[in-house]
């Protein structure tokens, strides 16, 4: 939530001389500036036709919207704004509302007050409220609702606020110089939980263990505690430290997963919310948020090699409020992710190279049989791959049209050599839906492990 007051607004004593004066009348109204010329007209014709009646209803004309753009100018009572969003974070399509709050901090009471606050285009019209009479140290609250199927992050801001005189004749503008921010971040699609078989689970007695000890001069006991096993017992630290030590047990291991987004721009047709580039983003928001909720330690990466901004080496670990905090970072970053200029994904490739192994879920566009290649052997350091490859045939074209046959040749031979080398790899058709493709991984992976390859289990 943001507060604050006017930029040069009311409580601040009227700019003097010339320069107040053009302010003063620049704020005329249409009503008001049609009494001006009215005026000044009826006073022409009084003198030209000697008709002193005439001129005094001239100068009642002229005088009245002088008067007042002069009091509207110099009111002197002061308000504060505020601006609360909830949520400040959205998913696309979805609407979120943002609270206004005016109050009036002066002894006066105010006269006519309109708020208006700037709002980006795609997150609908701007909105504008009418206050008729805030009471001295009163407050008015107004609120309303916007909406982007585009992700993004947006500015909310600045409130203006506009004086008016109860004739109509004069409007003064001013803007408040605080701005809130509205981020908008994919869709997340629920994914059922299923078991890819052989690869850990985030808890429970799949987990991967790793020892914590390497050989037996690198153990790393300690001290003795009521109900261990006797057998642990250490006993060439036992006569070292004069007291029972023990060998320290296995220690757990969290599950990793890698999700990574290819975002070149060569790879994907069109743009808009239903755009291949916009599904795999989604897809990849999905993903991460499935893999964090069943424990996993979990890492986006990009074709550009590329993490979010503050993860580890390892990822963010999915337990608790970490997970939800892990979460929002991811979404913060996929919420203004935008196409790479470059044409490979080698670089992805050299970081996957010195990892550690682990789940990896791929998100990839249109592939040539040097970039298949690339991928395929990313699968090497880990230990399970999934590919979901969009195909650039139906993505390019409209729902309806033919498909060419060379290009759904060229899409199996890539999916053909990501297989070989160990990947289960689907096609993701225009309008797929992610959920009915996880399951097909699933029956896929349970079908290669029954012919005799090995598998993971993921989510269960």
């Amino acid at each position: 939530m943001t507060t604050g007051q006017p930029d040069g607004g009311p409580g601040t004593s009227g700019r003097g001389g010339q320069g107040g004066a053009r302010t003063a009348l620049s704020g005329l109204t249409t009503r008001g500036r049609s009494f001006l010329a009215a005026g000044i007209a009826a006073g022409v014709c009084a003198y030209v036709l000697g008709q002193p009646d005439l001129l005094q209803v001239g100068l009642l004309l002229a005088v009245l919207p002088l008067i007042c753009a002069a009091v509207v100018y110099r009111t002197r009572y002061r308000v504060a704004g505020s601006r609360r969003l909830s949520p400040a974070r959205v998913q696309a399509g979805s609407e979120a509302r943002v609270h206004l709050r005016m109050d009036n901090v002066s002894r006066l009471p105010t006269g006519l007050l309109m708020l208006q606050d700037r709002v980006p285009y795609v997150l609908g019209p701007r909105p504008r409220f009418v206050l008729d009479r805030v009471e001295a140290g009163g407050r008015r609250e107004v609120s309303y609702r916007v909406r982007s199927d585009l992700r993004g992050r947006y500015p909310l801001g600045p409130l203006q606020l506009r004086l008016s005189d109860p004739f109509g004749m004069c409007e003064l503008t001013r803007s408040f110089s605080t701005f809130d921010t509205l981020t908008v971040v994919p869709r997340v699609e629920v994914l059922p939980a299923v078991r890819l078989t052989g690869e850990a689970r985030g808890y429970g007695d799949g987990r991967q263990r790793s020892v914590a000890l390497a050989g037996e001069d690198d153990v790393i006991p300690r001290g003795y505690r009521y109900g261990d096993d006797l057998r642990r017992v250490h006993w060439r630290s036992t006569a070292r430290y004069g007291e029972l030590m023990v060998r320290r047990e296995e220690q757990p291991q969290r599950a990793r997963c890698t999700v990574l987004l290819d975002t070149r721009g060569v790879a994907y047709a069109g743009a808009g919310p239903d755009s291949a580039f916009e599904w795999a983003v989604s897809g990849a928001a999905s993903m991460l948020v499935h893999m964090l909720e069943r424990g996993f330690t979990v890492r986006l990466l990009t074709d550009t090699g590329a993490a979010v901004p503050g993860e580890g080496a390892d990822g963010y670990a999915g337990s608790g409020q970490e997970s939800a905090d892990a979460a929002g970072l991811m979404m913060d970053t996929l919420a203004v992710v935008d196409h790479s200029e470059g044409a490979g994904l080698s670089r992805a490739y050299d970081v996957l190279r010195g990892g550690q192994e682990g789940l990896l879920v791929a998100f990839l566009g249109d592939v040539d049989e040097e970039q298949a290649a690339v991928a395929a052997k990313m699968r090497q350091r880990s230990g399970g791959a999934i590919a979901f490859l969009l195909d650039s045939d139906t993505w390019g074209r409209e729902p309806n049209g033919m498909a060419d046959p060379m290009t759904t040749s060229g899409q199996e031979e890539r999916l053909r050599l990501l297989r070989e080398a160990g990947w289960t790899a689907l096609s993701v058709p225009r309008g797929a839906s992610l959920e009915e493709l996880w399951r097909q991984a699933d029956r896929e992976r349970t079908a290669f492990v029954t012919a005799g390859g090995r598998g993971g289990e993921v989510g269960s």
